[in-house]
This record gives C-alpha cells, sequence and structure tokens, in this order.
C-alpha cells in the first residue's frame, strides 16, 4: 500500500505532553500496569548498579523488580526499560542502535549534567536538530546509546516550517476537520 502525503494527519494530542519549548511541563511518572506496546530491553552484568545509573541518571523509576531476574523501570506511560542479566563473560559493547525518549526542555541540561557526573565520557550534547528538538545522548555502562530529546518552540511561519510543510507535515494551525478531527490540508 503506497500512503500520500494527505494520509497524515496531526496528532499531538496524543502524546504525553502537546505543548513545545520552555512552555512544556513534564507529566508525572506513571505506575499503572499495562499491556506495554514497545519496550527496550537491556543486558547488565549488575542489575542494581544499572538500576542506579537509569534511576539517578535518566529519571526512571523502579516499577517492580524479581530478584535475579529483571528490574522495570518507567518514567512516563509508554517509557518502558526492562533491565536484566547479561551474560557473565560478555563485555559492554556500544550498540550500533539506540533508543531514543522524549523528555522536555528543562530536563535536557539535568539529564546531561547529571549522567556527565556519574559517567563523565559518556554524554554528548545537548544539541539541536534540524527538526527542532534538542537531543542528549548518553551511552549506559552497560554499552547501551540513549539520546533524551525534547521538542523546541516551533515557530508555523519559519523555514523549518516551510520545509517540513515542503515534505506534507504541516504546523497545527495549518490544519482542517478531517478524518479524527483533524486533518493536513494538502
Amino acid at each position: 500500500m503506497v500512503v500520500g502525503m494527505s494520509d497524515f494527519f496531526n496528532a499531538f494530542e496524543m502524546g504525553p505532553t502537546a505543548e513545545r519549548g520552555v512552555k512544556a511541563v513534564a507529566p508525572e511518572i506513571f505506575r499503572g500496569i499495562y499491556a506495554m506496546p514497545a519496550f527496550v530491553t537491556v543486558p547488565t552484568r549488575d542489575l542494581a548498579a544499572s538500576a542506579e545509573f537509569w534511576t539517578r541518571g535518566f529519571g526512571f523509576v523502579e516499577l517492580f523488580g524479581v530478584p535475579g531476574q529483571v528490574i522495570h523501570l518507567r518514567r512516563w506511560a509508554f517509557q518502558d526499560v526492562l533491565l536484566v542479566p547479561a551474560a557473565t563473560d560478555a563485555e559492554p559493547v556500544v550498540a550500533a542502535m539506540s533508543v531514543s525518549f522524549m523528555c522536555v526542555l528543562s530536563q535536557v541540561e539535568a539529564i546531561a549534567e547529571t549522567c556527565a557526573a556519574l559517567a563523565p565520557d559518556a554524554v554528548s550534547g545537548p544539541r539541536d536538530t534540524p527538526w527542532r528538538t534538542r537531543d542528549v545522548t548518553v551511552i549506559t555502562p552497560e554499552g547501551a546509546r540513549v539520546v533524551f530529546t525534547a521538542a523546541l518552540d516551533f515557530d508555523p511561519h519559519s523555514r523549518e516550517a516551510r520545509d517540513l510543510a515542503a515534505v506534507g507535515i504541516h504546523a497545527p494551525a495549518q490544519v482542517e476537520e478531517g478524518d479524527n478531527d483533524v486533518r493536513d490540508r494538502t
């Protein structure tokens, strides 16, 4: 099936925060139990030390654990990480792939600073991207590449808005009624 640009619509209200930039406020940590639509599994040789890094550095909480088998960590809804035991002879290797978690702008610097204090050579950024986010990348002690990304303010009349519109992604001010009550004009 070929999907045309007119098949997309804005649905920012579905995320944990619809605000961008400095006005965005982080939601509370979500402690409910749900069928996880996606999660990350991170093998580690030291469950307790990894849980300490993820909770102190990234702001996750330990939702629950089974001693010696798994520690389930969470931040916002649908930001789930399972720490599991790695083979004892496995060396930490930086993953070729990374995982990204949404955060709000006011959290980026704090994550960078806290993680740099825990592992000084593990942090790169923050840096601003062409798609209007500010990102910080951290290599965890287990070798996982974790990116925390926050949406920057967005001017619907900016060059970035025009560039996005050119590929079919329109600013919320350019929407009209349609599928799911909001559909881009294209």
